[in-house]
């Protein structure tokens, strides 16, 4: 019995090799490592040194800076394809990423409630942790403010007590020895009196002439409680001094805003569309506002704010590159600030940069990044 298959099935079966090759080679096409995206991404740029700097090489511009340097690590792990656009301020480019106008917001943006509550945006994990701080003038002391220590009330009161106590003191050494020991103590009470309170100065400094002594029981008992008591006054006295000398010739910058509440009711610089807008008005500061760091110092130094509020590290490296201006950082802080980069809500690089960041993180790479721009700028 014999049969013949029909040309057509017989071609079908001929095709089966051909095709299982090309399944295969569809397979591993697939499983191939592609990048993450073919299109050139636009990477929204603000922010102030040591995260964000723009500077100008020949004709080109570009940018470097904490944040800068953690966005083209990232972007080389996941093979990105990028260009940086400029915008004026941490709110105008975190706007731009709600508004689709750009793909990625980077530099120092802060991690708010406000921000999170954005339903068109992500924030990627932080990448760096920092504190928002006050900027203040260096006020070298006056003249005035040198010799305060000693017109203050606490010195004025310690020698009139003392002048008070060695006045009584030798009222009652006087009425004492005035009958047994005139001759050191006249009965006449303005020389009486004023021979005792010379033996107690003498007595209170402990040098000792001995020109005056009391003779009887009752002066020498008054003597005695005295010398005690003279004792406990010099030393107080001489601490006293010692430390108003010590403010006196340290050079310490005047009296000025020492902890958050100092903030409340004073005029304060801020930049405009960043976080520190906020934290003046939450510690009762009336803002200033000024369209970048270095305006907001120009309106501390023309007497128009008591200081600045913005990002601690961005504060340290103004002072280090201006020396000149006498300013300083004040010794609290005002909160402790996160950093993110910004993406759309359905962006397919929220996932990939949290996890590069995060392996960023725990390998030390965000950290000697970190270090070695500070120690660069000398701000470590």
């Amino acid at each position: 019995m014999s049969f013949s298959l029909d040309q057509p099935l017989v071609n079908v079966l001929r095709l089966i090799p051909l095709i299982r090759r090309l399944s295969l080679t569809f397979f591993l096409v697939m499983a191939a490592p592609l990048p993450i995206s073919a299109n050139v991404l636009r990477i929204g740029v603000s922010g102030n040194p040591p995260f964000v700097e723009q500077r100008v090489k020949g004709e080109g511009v570009y940018y470097q800076g904490i944040s800068i340097e953690v966005w083209k690590q990232v972007a080389s792990a996941l093979k990105l394809e990028y260009r940086f656009v400029p915008q004026p301020n941490t709110d105008a480019n975190v706007q731009a990423v709600v508004d689709r106008d750009i793909d990625v917001a980077i530099g120092p943006i802060s991690i708010t409630p406000d921000r999170m509550a954005l339903e068109s945006i992500n924030f990627t994990q932080p990448y760096f942790y920092g504190e928002e701080g006050v900027l203040l003038p260096k006020q070298p002391p006056t003249l005035l403010a040198r010799l305060k220590p000693f017109v203050g009330m606490a010195a004025l009161s310690s020698v009139g007590a003392l002048i008070i106590a060695v006045f009584v003191v030798g009222n009652l050494i006087w009425l004492a020895e005035r009958r047994k020991n005139y001759e050191q103590f006249p009965s006449q009470y303005v020389k009486g009196v004023g021979n005792g309170m010379w033996f107690a100065v003498v007595t209170l400094t402990t040098v000792g002439y001995g020109d005056r002594a009391p003779l009887s029981r009752t002066g020498r008992t008054i003597a005695g409680a005295w010398m005690v008591i003279s004792l406990v006054t010099v030393s107080t006295l001489t601490a006293g001094l010692a430390s108003a000398f010590t403010v006196s010739l340290s050079g310490a910058p005047a009296k000025g805003i020492a902890e958050p509440t100092g903030l409340r009711g004073n005029s304060m610089g801020v930049v405009s569309g960043t976080t520190s807008e906020k934290w003046a008005k939450k510690y009762g500061a009336i803002p200033s506002p000024a369209n970048n760091l270095a305006d907001a110092v120009m309106l501390m130094q023309k007497g128009k704010t008591k200081g600045v509020i913005f990002d601690r590290p961005a504060l340290r490296y103004y002072i280090q590159q201006n020396p000149q201006q006498q300013l300083r950082l004040a010794s609290f802080n005002l909160s402790l600030q996160t950093y993110g980069f910004v993406v759309p809500t359905d962006s397919f690089l929220s996932r990939p940069l949290d996890i590069e960041l995060l392996r960023m993180h725990r390998e030390g790479v965000i950290k000697q990044i970190a270090d070695e721009m500070l120690d660069e700028k000398g701000l470590n």
